[in-house]
């Protein structure tokens, strides 16, 4: 490992936020939310319109971006399905050999713990999730775990500010497979000591302390806005009067028994017999307000770097593990392929910005593995299908014809693939190859009609079916 800073690579600065779907962004479209800072991201850099998680659910999205593999091919595709492994080859491990100093700030869920633990189980320590490849880690969780035994660093922040019994209550009102898991409430507790303010702290402090000997590389992984939805009292004030309208009311039936009893599990857990727009309209403007707060502490460190200079010696990517439902097809949270779900907000801005455009082939949420390897000058994984975005950032990259997707919710249910081309969807069961879903995005984009079964969409079928076959044979 080189120690000191070559001249040809720039500071790394990876900006991943739990749940974000990629409509929730003024420069998607959005005239609702309040993104300003994202948005200037995106105007000095190229925001990736058909970006695609490699699976809606969060531990083996995570585990796709740290090794550049899709699911199928590392292994974890559920987040009961096992720990990710320190021995893979990794991303940020890459950036070390290459002379970074890396560092992890906030939610990785490379360890399955505490749902697939026993009762006491300390989490995983700072040294585990280390030896992936950071030099210096501050780990949260989802908040469900703050109502837990085992303290976090957020836990203890609260317990000196004298506030953790306040927060503890307000998560334990609204905790996991609860009635009121869905609730959209206001936090008690002041912005400046919010979840998302601890973690943008810790992230400024560290970039503080670096000295500019060598270059570094961030991961701030925000743990919002995934559920509970409780936003910030100042950003929940200001979209107390919004109307956000739920953009695709088509709920989905199924012929296919496997898939009834996904649709099902879907529905079941996003309690869905609560789905009222009142209700849908509570919880998104939370949502809204935890998204808001988010850009607002991008803006501050972004600041930071121009007042630093190093703005214009940093890449920056902001991406998300998959989006919410936000009461979408009659359900909430993600599990499913539905766009809401599937897509994510990706922007890369390289230093000193270029010329903001939409790119709307379709590419992978890992190819920012590739990417930050590529502009870091490190070397890339061995033979995983993350592709640099650098060259299509630059202008002259090639796009992918496909991007995948695949989930496996318990062990008992049935493992689901899905593909797109960008103007197509389907979902396939990994089991039998039989297709349960079909749908045309270009004439269709809230994906109300399911085309599975339509000969005259005979053909498009057939098409996605090899495309994904051919995708697959290829990893």
């Amino acid at each position: 490992m080189s120690d000191e800073r070559s001249s040809n690579q720039p500071n790394l600065l990876f900006l991943y936020a739990d749940q974000h779907r990629a409509d929730v962004l003024g420069s998607a479209g959005n005239a609702i939310v309040a993104t300003p800072h994202l948005d200037r991201l995106a105007a000095e850099g190229v925001l990736f319109d058909q970006a695609w998680t490699e699976s809606p659910i969060c531990q083996p999205a995570r585990a796709s971006m740290l090794t550049g593999r899709y699911p199928n091919d590392h292994g974890v595709l559920g987040n009961f399905a096992g720990d990710c492994l320190p021995e893979w080859d990794t991303f940020p491990r890459r950036l070390q050999d290459a002379g970074y100093t890396t560092a992890t700030i906030g939610k990785t869920h490379f360890d399955s713990w505490p749902m697939t633990a026993e009762p006491g189980t300390p989490p995983p320590s700072e040294e585990f999730i280390g030896s992936f490849g950071f030099d210096h880690v501050v780990e949260e969780f989802d908040r469900y775990v703050h109502v837990g035994d085992q303290l976090t660093p957020y836990m203890r922040f609260l317990d000196e500010h004298g506030e953790l019994e306040t927060y503890r209550d307000v998560i334990r009102d609204n905790f996991r497979g609860g009635d009121r898991h869905w609730n959209g409430v206001t936090s008690p507790l002041p912005q400046e000591l919010d979840l998302t303010c601890f973690l943008a702290d810790e992230a400024q402090q560290w970039v503080g302390r670096q000295s500019g000997d060598r270059p570094w590389m961030l991961h701030l992984s925000f743990v919002q806005p995934h559920v509970p939805l409780i936003g910030d009292p100042i950003w929940a004030d200001y979209y107390a009067g919004a109307q956000i309208e739920r953009t695709a009311p088509a709920e989905p039936t199924a012929d296919n028994e496997a898939w009834a009893q996904q649709l099902m599990f879907m529905r079941n857990h996003s309690q869905s017999h609560m789905m009222s727009d009142e209700f849908v309209l509570a919880g998104a403007r939370q949502y809204y307000a935890m998204v808001s707060l988010i850009d607002q502490r991008v803006g501050d460190l972004l600041a930071q770097l121009e007042r630093t200079g190093q703005l214009d010696n940093t890449w920056i990517v902001y991406c998300a593990d998959h989006g919410e439902m936000l009461g979408d097809h009659g359900v909430m949270a993600k599990m499913n392929f539905y766009r809401s779900s599937v897509r994510v907000p990706l922007i890369v801005r390289p230093p000193g910005g270029t010329d903001g455009r939409v790119e709307t082939a379709p590419v992978q949420a890992f190819d920012v593995a590739a990417t930050l390897l590529d502009a870091g000058s490190a070397a890339p994984l061995d033979g995983a299908p993350a592709r640099s975005l650098v060259p299509m950032v630059t202008g002259d990259g090639v796009a992918r014809e496909a991007a995948l997707s695949m989930i496996r919710m318990r062990p008992d249910l049935t493992t689901w693939h899905a593909v797109t081309d960008g103007e197509w969807r389907a979902t396939f069961s990994a089991d039998t190859g039989e297709a349960v879903e079909l749908f045309d995005l270009v004439s269709d984009p809230d994906e109300a009609a399911n085309r599975v079964s339509d000969p005259a969409a005979a053909d498009e079928l057939a098409g996605m079916a090899a495309l994904l076959a051919a995708t697959l044979e290829a990893v």
